[in-house]
C-alpha cells in the first residue's frame, strides 16, 4: 500500500510491549503487534509508510486514543470487541475483503478453522486461499486472524510479530 500524506501513526506501550497503529481519516490501515522495544516498530512503520507522520493524540476523541484504550484493555486480558473500528482495506481484492470482513465476525474467545472461515466468506472450497489472505492481513488483532486455527485444533501459522508463539499467547489470553 502506498503511503499517503495524511497517514498518521502512533506508538504506545501495552502489557505485551510496544505497539504501533497507522491510519487516516478513512480508517485504520495497519497494526504492528507488540515487541519489546519502541524503535523497531517505528522503523518498520516508516519503512512501510515513509510519508506517515507521528500523531500525538490531544483528546480522547482522536482515532488513536479510542483504539489505544481498547487495545490496552485487550492485552490486560479483558474481552474487547473491535468490530466498530473502521478499517481501510483499499488495495485488496473483493475476495480478500470478503474474507477479512467475515473474519471480523469471530468474537473474542472463539475460533474457526480455515474451512469454516471459507464457508463464512461464501467460498467453501477456498480454505487454502484463506490461509494466504490471513498471511496478508494488515490488521492482526483488529481483524483477528489469530482466531483462525487448523482443523485439528492446533494454532497453525501466524505471520505477525512473534509468529506462532504470539498466536498461541493471544489464544490463551482469550480463554474465558
Amino acid at each position: 500500500m502506498e503511503s499517503q500524506k495524511n497517514d498518521q501513526y502512533t506508538l504506545f506501550k501495552t502489557q505485551w510491549g510496544w505497539l504501533g497503529l497507522l491510519g487516516n481519516e478513512q480508517g485504520l490501515i495497519r497494526i504492528y503487534l507488540p515487541v519489546a522495544h519502541k524503535k523497531p516498530i517505528q522503523s518498520r512503520i516508516l519503512s512501510d509508510f515513509p510519508n506517515a507522520e507521528r500523531r500525538v493524540a490531544r483528546s480522547s476523541s482522536a482515532w488513536p486514543c479510542k483504539i489505544q484504550k481498547a487495545i490496552e484493555n485487550y492485552y490486560k486480558g479483558q474481552p474487547v470487541d473491535f468490530s466498530d473500528i473502521t478499517v481501510h482495506l483499499d488495495g485488496f481484492s473483493e475476495f480478500q475483503r470478503t474474507v477479512l470482513t467475515a473474519l471480523r465476525t469471530i468474537t473474542y474467545g472463539n475460533t474457526v478453522s480455515y474451512t469454516q472461515l471459507a464457508k463464512l466468506a461464501n467460498s467453501p472450497r477456498a480454505a487454502r486461499a484463506i490461509g494466504t489472505v490471513m498471511a496478508q492481513n494488515p490488521l492482526p488483532l483488529i481483524i483477528p486472524c489469530h482466531r483462525v486455527i487448523k482443523a485439528d485444533g492446533t494454532p497453525g501459522l501466524f505471520s505477525a510479530a512473534g509468529g506462532t508463539n504470539t498466536k498461541a499467547r493471544m489464544l490463551e489470553l482469550e480463554k474465558l
